[in-house]
């Protein structure tokens, strides 16, 4: 699962079906959901397991039967235990070719002027059909299978306004709506310059922070240091790039911003429990 940019951005599905599926196995190289955050909606359901759910500094415990709604620009993460889930990611504009009394609804919450409920655990009869329903039909693709979704989406926006899944959005920002800007701008600062010699006092001038505060404020966030944070990044950039490219270790290593190869093996392992050449096989 390539949820190896913190601030997603890359062309979902096809130009013609913009809609991007993944299963997600404890085998999997992203097993576990990195902070990050994308300008597309994603929804999620949990088949097996647990799934311990943060968005935009909430934190849900998801069990099995259980869907997840994520907002465009939501940040949030996961740690799945034990886990086997499966996302789709999507453009809600695509929904809005239908008529005006549609695209009103729609455009609520593609605007943010509802707050959409994040969980919804199999109780809730009617959303947990629509996203079965959906989610089969993308891992089957059979002949069709792009009507059942878009039709599933549909029907999905109109059962969160039937049954009132959401809450008017505040009319003020809520009191960690600062500390989430600045924690995206840091994240994006990351991403674009990861692969040089990052210091600390230059990701906490990225949001003019001093890097006393800064370290307190991104731990506080995220429950980890932004060195620590960094390097996992990194290894995320570096297992993508042994999977899809034909690069050496030592290669990967630079290319990832480590500038000493025993260290990047010795990183590597201890975020992925393993050696890197396993993910060369």
């Amino acid at each position: 699962m390539q949820y190896i940019n913190y601030r997603e951005s890359w062309q979902r599905g096809t130009v013609d079906f913009p809609v991007e599926y993944h299963h997600i196995t404890p085998a999997h190289p992203q097993y576990i959901m990195s902070l990050h955050w994308h300008v597309e909606f994603e929804i999620m359901r949990i088949i097996k397991g647990t799934f311990l759910l943060s968005i935009d500094e909430e934190e849900f415990t998801v069990h099995a039967g259980s869907s997840i709604i994520v907002p465009a620009g939501a940040l949030h993460a996961g740690t799945p235990q034990n886990c086997t889930y499966e996302c789709i990611v999507f453009d809600m504009n695509m929904l809005m070719n239908k008529n005006d009394s549609c695209r009103k609804l729609i455009r609520k919450i593609i605007d943010h002027e509802v707050e959409l409920t994040y969980v919804y655990p199999d109780s809730c009869n009617d959303i947990h059909q629509i996203v079965w329903s959906m989610f089969d039909a993308m891992a089957s693709k059979k002949e069709g299978y792009q009507l059942i979704v878009l039709g599933a989406l549909y029907q999905l926006t109109g059962s969160v306004f039937s049954e009132k899944y959401y809450n008017p959005t505040p009319a003020q920002p809520p009191r960690n709506h600062r500390r989430i800007v600045q924690l995206k701008t840091a994240l994006e600062f990351m991403e674009s310059a990861y692969n040089t010699p990052l210091t600390l006092e230059e990701m906490s001038s990225s949001v003019n922070m001093s890097p006393k505060y800064f370290c307190r404020f991104f731990q506080e966030m995220t429950h980890r240091t932004p060195v620590d944070y960094l390097n996992y990044y990194r290894i995320e950039r570096a297992c993508y790039q042994l999977l899809t490219t034909d690069q050496s270790i030592t290669e990967v290593a630079y290319n990832s911003g480590f500038n000493d190869l025993s260290y990047f093996i010795k990183t590597f392992k201890k975020y992925k429990g393993t050696t890197p050449k396993k993910y060369l096989c």
